[in-house]
């Protein structure tokens, strides 16, 4: 069973580039990747400065922050966590 799904969405480039940072990745839901792909197809058309280097994070920094999710492309590095102390 399928159904057609419309999705409105209102972005500004920085919200459309964190979007395709993080749905581009190969972890995404395949049908949100391939979204994904057509948005920042149409992106480059229209602003190609801007949105030409967008991709996933593996393929802009050369490592993977998904630890132990990680598809393997890319060299794991696992992100520190943050600690916070409490004053007196």
């Amino acid at each position: 069973n399928a159904c057609e799904t419309k999705i409105v969405v209102t972005m500004n480039a920085r919200s459309l580039y964190n979007f395709l940072t993080v749905r581009l990745c190969t972890r995404a839901q395949w049908e949100i990747r391939k979204m994904a792909e057509l948005i920042r197809a149409e992106l480059i058309k229209v602003s190609p400065l801007l949105f030409e280097l967008t991709g996933p994070i593996c393929e802009r920094e050369g490592y993977c922050p998904e630890g132990k999710f990680s598809c393997g492309r890319y060299p794991v590095k696992e992100r520190k966590r943050r600690v916070f102390r409490g004053t007196n």
